[in-house]
């Protein structure tokens, strides 16, 4: 495989933008982002520049990871967001140790089952060990099975905990853990 995976640079948002919009645009980014295309593309490039840099190399809140391509493209990405024990997260829910939270996962069609999305979380993985946390968690739309049975493959396991969606009654998202010990 001859991809790079590695962070983002904080100078790279242009890319970051771009491949957040073609996240956007899947087939199934309604049950995948809690975002639209057109919500998105209608940011100003402030937001996008003070995103890269809050997950670039070196931050210590969060870390986007992507996989470039041997001519430089960027094929594929996941974020990192370090949560803190004793802090709530985005649903209002306590966080009890620290721990890392998965979130926007993607791989252009053309690139995916070749192993790019286990690497990239392995890398993802790696991060959140490393800055001390205890486990690695995402939260999956409930009818988001093609993303469960990715996350099943790569180690996470269903938790129990249910997040209802506030602005979609009646649909929920379920957690998926890892734990530091791989269980």
């Amino acid at each position: 495989m001859n991809y790079v995976i590695r962070s983002i640079r904080a100078d790279e948002w242009p890319a970051a933008k771009k491949l957040r919009l073609a996240a956007l645009q899947d087939p199934v980014a309604h049950l995948a982002f809690l975002e639209t295309y057109e919500e998105a593309v209608a940011r100003p490039d402030s937001f996008w520049e003070e995103r890269a840099e809050g997950a670039a190399e070196g931050a210590a809140g969060a870390q986007q990871i992507i996989a470039e391509g041997p001519d430089g493209e960027w094929v594929g990405t996941l974020t990192v967001l370090v949560e803190e024990a004793g802090t709530k997260d985005w649903a209002g829910f306590p966080v009890e140790r620290r721990q890392g939270h998965v979130v926007g996962v993607f791989v252009r069609p053309e690139y995916r089952g070749i192993g790019l999305t286990e690497v990239l979380f392995d890398a993802g993985a790696e991060w959140a060990w490393g800055i001390g946390a205890e486990r690695v968690r995402l939260i999956v739309h409930e009818e988001n099975g093609r993303a469960q049975r990715l996350y099943r493959k790569v180690g996470f396991v269903p938790s129990g905990v249910v997040v209802p969606l506030e602005q979609t009654p009646g649909e929920i998202e379920l957690e998926f853990v890892l734990e530091r010990d791989g269980s």
